[in-house]
């Protein structure tokens, strides 16, 4: 990258590299040109502690969580834990939150998923006063806090970013957060929802999680990205974030042979093109290039989910800035 003020995340813990074993290469990242680490909360860490773990390996690491989901915690303990670790690490600590999916919230942790739009933005209006320390007495429409204030208040107050798709949540994270955390859509895609965000006004981040399959050929990549995108799009949030990108008519087959149990030709419905554009492979270097017209199209920070084959650091330094 030739502007320095650029960001170039990756996505922590790393994969095929046992926890406590990945900080050799975590504190290698900021000389290789990255710049912020970003974690995630579904089925395999908490979204906190390898960014704690980051915060001491690579105290120069940009720290964010993308996502944790708004239902799964209370709002004082989301609170807790956002302004700890805002506190060990000042000013480099960034809170994405968003409502996640049906499956996590409901069918692993058995918590309803209901008005999903209105969780988010309650959760929002929660974190604005609780981060600041104030104390929070109020009614929301999806839950009420009584009398919390926070006993840990991070300086600065971290900011806090939206999980979005489609065109209400994206306006949300442009108007009551800093931006907004997407993911699964392509580099021309992002010309469709940054707007919605930017209708918040000026400044506003859009962080993407982007999948790169790096160093693989081409069918075997292809094969893998099948089988990650039909995981997703057949959950009922990605299936309406898709429809809404218009890709109804590439869909169909995949969720019609989907529903019917055939899982096999499901994999094999889903287009050549559409793995190409949703998913990043090749070598390296064009995968770099390829992550690059995110950042083009107007995402201000890539945090790159590897799928390496093996140990990822060889693939980590080779998709390093330039």
């Amino acid at each position: 990258m030739t502007d320095k003020t650029r960001r170039w995340g990756l996505t922590v813990p790393l994969d095929g590299i046992p926890l406590a074993d990945q900080r050799s290469i975590i504190e290698e990242l900021p000389d290789l040109g990255y710049s912020d680490v970003w974690s995630s909360e579904a089925n395999v860490a908490d979204a906190f502690t390898p960014l704690a773990l980051a915060s001491v390996w690579a105290p120069t690491l940009r720290l964010g969580t993308a996502i944790v989901p708004v239902y799964t915690r209370g709002p004082a303990t989301l609170a807790m834990s956002a302004a700890t670790l805002a506190s060990a690490a000042p000013g480099r600590f960034v809170l994405g939150v968003g409502t996640s999916s049906n499956v996590i919230v409901e069918k692993w942790n058995s918590i309803p998923f209901d008005e999903p739009y209105k969780r988010a933005r309650d959760t929002l209006r929660f974190l604005k006063s609780a981060l600041a320390g104030e104390k929070v007495t109020e009614e929301y429409d999806t839950f009420t806090v009584d009398g919390f204030r926070a006993g840990m208040v991070a300086d600065p107050a971290p900011p806090v970013l939206l999980a979005a798709l489609r065109p209400g949540m994206l306006r949300l994270a442009g108007k009551e957060a800093d931006g907004a955390i997407v993911n699964w859509l392509s580099a021309d895609d992002v010309r469709t929802v940054a707007p919605y965000v930017h209708e918040g006004g000026d400044g506003k981040e859009i962080v993407a999680r982007i999948f790169v399959l790096p160093g693989y050929d081409t069918d075997t990549a292809r094969a893998m990205g099948r089988r990650m995108i039909a995981a997703y799009m057949n959950v009922p949030v990605y299936r309406a974030f898709h429809e809404f990108l218009g890709r109804s008519d590439e869909f169909a087959g995949m969720w019609r042979l989907w529903a019917e149990g055939d899982r096999k030709a499901a994999l094999e419905a889903i287009p050549d093109h559409v793995v190409d554009e949703l998913i990043v492979h090749g070598h390296p270097d064009a995968c770099r290039e390829h992550v690059e017209r995110y950042v083009e199209a107007g995402v201000t920070t890539p945090a790159m989910l590897l799928v390496a084959d093996g140990d990822p650091a060889p693939m980590i330094r080779a998709l390093a800035p330039r």
